[in-house]
C-alpha cells in the first residue's frame, strides 16, 4: 500500500490576517504565501497540501471530522493545523482530533511559550502527534515534513 499523498494544511482564526496583524510578532508573510510555500513543500515531497482557513470553530470541526474519515481511508497522510487563538479555548477542536483520529502536527508561528500567560497552555497539543513553535512560517513546512515521514515511517 503506497502512503497517502494529500495533507491538509488549515489555519484558524485571525490568520487570514497574516502580513497585516502584529508584523512584530507574525512578519509580514501573509496567508498566501504560507499557502504557497505549503504546496511548494508538500509538492517536494510527492505530496499534495490542500490548505484551509477559517474563522469559525465548527468549520474547523467539520474540517477535521472530514479529514479524519479521509485519514482512516488512507486518501490522506495527516493534518498540519494553527489553530489561532482556539488553542487556549477550545476543548471542542481537542475532542474532534481526537475522535476523527486524524494525526495533526500543531503549528504556531511564534513562540507562545514567550508570550502573555494565557497563551502557554493548548487544548489541541494533547490531542497532536506533535507541535512546532516559534519557527516562523518555516514551521509549516518542518510540521509537514515531520507528518508526511511519520506516516511513511508506519507503513513501512
Amino acid at each position: 500500500m503506497s502512503s497517502p499523498t494529500k495533507i491538509l494544511v488549515l489555519n484558524g482564526p485571525n490568520l487570514n490576517l497574516l502580513g497585516l496583524r502584529e508584523p512584530a510578532v507574525y512578519g509580514s508573510t501573509t496567508l498566501a504565501d504560507v499557502e504557497a510555500l505549503c504546496r511548494a513543500a508538500a509538492a517536494e515531497r510527492g505530496a499534495e497540501a490542500d490548505c484551509r482557513q477559517s474563522n469559525h470553530e465548527g468549520q474547523l470541526i467539520d474540517w477535521i471530522h472530514e479529514a479524519g474519515a479521509a485519514f482512516r481511508a488512507g486518501q490522506l497522510a495527516g493534518a498540519v493545523f494553527n489553530p489561532g487563538a482556539y488553542t487556549h479555548t477550545s476543548v471542542a477542536l481537542h475532542d474532534a482530533i481526537k475522535g476523527s483520529m486524524l494525526p495533526v502536527a500543531e503549528i504556531h508561528i511564534s513562540n507562545v511559550h514567550a508570550r502573555e500567560e494565557f497563551r502557554h497552555h493548548s487544548y489541541v497539543s494533547p490531542a497532536a502527534v506533535g507541535i512546532v513553535v516559534g519557527f516562523g512560517v518555516d514551521g509549516y513546512v518542518l510540521a509537514i515534513d515531520g507528518l508526511l515521514r511519520r506516516t511513511r515511517a508506519a507503513q513501512g
